[in-house]
């Protein structure tokens, strides 16, 4: 069990989710009042900061409780920031803070920063065709049905890739098809989020996982690599890692007073609803609070919230295996939780997103 979450199987992508801010006009340097008064940890070294539950005033009481109910649920690794610092920090088993996990599909957040820098820097337009920068002939597409599709298309999952083939992360030319037109439905086809990599690297002409390290990874301090896994770039990591990108994600894309993303649109863009077809999913985030969703593998919209019982604002990365990346900016927070799938498994939102607020929510009242 605990293999599939750390070295995930050939079909599953990685993931990731979006949120509710609707300010366009936010600049960097500027972020919410809510998350003002951020702590960073040093870029270099394993100082940080903590912060106890006394002090913040939840509820002691519920700590051990939801420690037992994520051990019950296959957790491997668990944090919770508070405005920066660490309020809990807890790893199960054999698992410690030095070990490496894969993000799964919560990464795709990784993906969607790092293109929203690419365009910041002048290498890419999202509203341009992604042949731009990958070359024509990159599916089995006519050259005009290419020409249609957008590097915003592939950040929204609305391609109109063919999703029916028999295995929809493949990225051989062969697998890529026509079945709708760009922008007119929305679908979790991997495929066509693993192209970005392409596109990306295409745009800046450098590796991807180059190019990443270099604008992301080393500038706030996380550690980890991209592993290529058949048809998949999987990124691995410590817990610690993750909890860097969300906190840097709370500040708007801007670690401490240094700018990583500086394209603040962008960002607004990212984390609030993209398109009508899914109205819980931004560019490769996942977002709480929307009237309706849909979910990998369904054509299917659901009413209602993703997580009902979490704050309205709250936008995520949510990979296989339930690897979450829960940040609100409301409540300051930042939550990470890598493990094997606490019930089932799925490639994205879980029943667990919800259970586990049901009982961070009685830690924090």
């Amino acid at each position: 069990m605990k293999m599939r979450s750390k070295f995930a199987p050939i079909w599953i992508l990685l993931i990731i989710v979006g949120c509710s801010n609707d300010k366009t006009d936010d600049l960097p340097g500027n972020p919410d009042p809510e998350v003002s008064d951020l702590y960073f940890p040093p870029i270099n070294g394993d100082t940080w900061e903590t912060i106890s539950i006394s002090d913040l005033g939840w509820n002691a009481a519920a700590e051990q409780p939801l420690y037992t109910f994520l051990e019950e649920n296959n957790t491997d690794a668990f944090i919770i920031l508070k405005d920066g610092r660490i309020a809990l920090e807890k790893y199960f088993g054999t698992f410690d803070a030095a070990q490496n996990h894969s993000w799964n599909s919560a990464a795709k957040t990784l993906t969607a920063m790092t293109t929203g820098i690419a365009q910041y820097e002048g290498f890419l337009d999202i509203d341009r065709p992604s042949s731009d920068y990958m070359g024509p002939g990159w599916s089995s597409l006519t050259q005009e049905q290419e020409q249609a599709i957008t590097v915003r298309h592939h950040l929204t999952m609305t391609t109109g890739l063919d999703y029916t083939v028999p295995n929809n992360g493949c990225t051989d030319k062969e697998c890529l098809m026509y079945k709708n037109a760009p922008g007119t439905y929305w679908f979790y086809h991997q495929a066509a989020y693993t192209l970005l990599d392409n596109i990306v690297s295409g745009a800046v002409q450098q590796d991807f996982s180059d190019y990443f390290n270099l604008k992301i990874r080393d500038r706030i301090g996380m550690q980890g690599a991209w592993i290529k896994t058949g048809y998949l770039n999987l990124y691995f990591s410590n817990a610690r890692s993750m909890a860097r990108f969300g906190l840097l994600n709370l500040n708007k894309g801007i670690w401490d007073q240094t700018p990583i993303l500086e394209d603040q649109a962008y960002f607004n863009m990212a984390t609030t609803t993209s398109q009508d077809l899914n109205k819980a999913y931004g560019f490769l985030y996942w977002l709480n609070g929307k009237d309706n969703f849909k979910i990998p593998g369904s054509e299917e919209s659901f009413p209602g919230k993703l997580m009902p019982a979490a704050p309205d604002d709250l936008y995520a990365g949510l990979g296989a295996f339930d690897q979450k990346l829960h940040i609100v900016p409301s409540k300051g927070l930042v939550i990470v939780r890598f493990g094997d799938s606490a019930n089932s498994d799925e490639l994205g939102p879980t029943t667990f997103d919800n259970e586990l607020w049901e009982k961070i929510n009685v830690l924090i009242e």
